[in-house]
């Protein structure tokens, strides 16, 4: 055998061997990540797919009553029929539209006077009494006063709303304006900060976390209180849809209806933690 075939040959066997170490290395590396990814999944969210699973079983072996109770395919397929129809759609708008401008009005009064009574100490003294006497008072229970000074149409229901989420967004600005560390704004006054600057650069960044945090309980709220807003004298909306389908007894679609407020609900609270992700890195644990 000449030198050149034994060379070839051991090229050939190094480079198969070689490539038999590479797929024999990379299997367990794509094994291990799968099973750590569906390790997190079912940690975070083992128990509610489990509760889905029995919710199914049960509905569907009989356990409970399937007429009270459907399987969730049924209602998954009740979801997609009034999807696609678009009869959900129109609700859908309706409910975002009312549910927004009530959160978004809630957003401008309630960040600019939680700034403003958080630094005016004696402004805060002064209101925060009434503010606790309102926030005490449930939204529902005011809700017929709001109807007979606004009528039943859109303008009780988009009160109510903002009513009920003015209150955590206010509160959680005024908390935390006053969590701001002291020390903190005397640093930026020595180096000739003016309030204007101190306000600017130090306490509102400080307290950008806290106003998130009053904004999501806020977003939950508004949907909450969407609910009970549409089911008294509306025609169009989410909460509608709920109240109709029961009265009809077309409770797959009532079903329906509750889950897309949840599944709206975990979008907002999504939308919010993103944002605040991008406008607090500098908050954030691993930042």
């Amino acid at each position: 055998m000449s030198y050149e075939h034994v060379n070839t040959s051991l090229a050939a066997s190094f480079g198969l061997g070689r490539a038999e170490g590479h797929a024999s290395t990379a299997v367990p590396a794509i094994v291990s990540r799968w099973r750590a990814l569906l390790g997190a999944i079912v940690a975070r969210y083992g128990v509610v797919l489990g509760f889905l699973a029995f919710w199914q079983l049960s509905s569907t072996l009989g356990w409970v009553n399937p007429a009270v109770f459907p399987p969730l395919d049924v209602i998954l397929s009740a979801l997609w029929s009034g999807l696609a129809s678009g009869a959900l759609l129109d609700d859908i708008a309706i409910s975002l539209q009312r549910s927004g401008i009530a959160f978004a009005a809630a957003v401008v009064v309630g960040i600019p006077l939680g700034l403003f009574m958080g630094q005016v100490r004696l402004v805060e003294q002064a209101l925060d009494p009434i503010l606790q006497l309102f926030r005490q008072t449930s939204a529902l229970a005011l809700y017929p006063v709001f109807i007979l000074l606004l009528g039943l149409g859109e303008t009780s229901k988009v009160f109510v709303i903002f009513w009920a989420t003015l209150f955590p967004i206010l509160l959680s600005t005024i908390g935390g304006v006053k969590e701001v560390d002291k020390k903190l704004i005397e640093m930026a006054r020595t180096y000739g900060a003016g309030p204007l600057t101190v306000f600017r650069r130090v306490v509102l960044p400080a307290s950008v976390p806290a106003i998130f945090v009053g904004l999501r309980l806020s977003a939950t709220t508004a949907l909450l209180l969407l609910i009970a807003a549409e089911m008294i004298g509306a025609n169009k909306g989410i909460g509608f849809q709920v109240m109709n389908a029961q009265y009809n007894f077309q409770i797959p679609l009532m079903f329906a209806a509750i889950l897309l407020l949840a599944l709206l609900g975990l979008a907002a609270n999504a939308l919010l933690v993103l944002l605040q992700r991008n406008l607090c890195r500098w908050s954030q644990p691993n930042a």
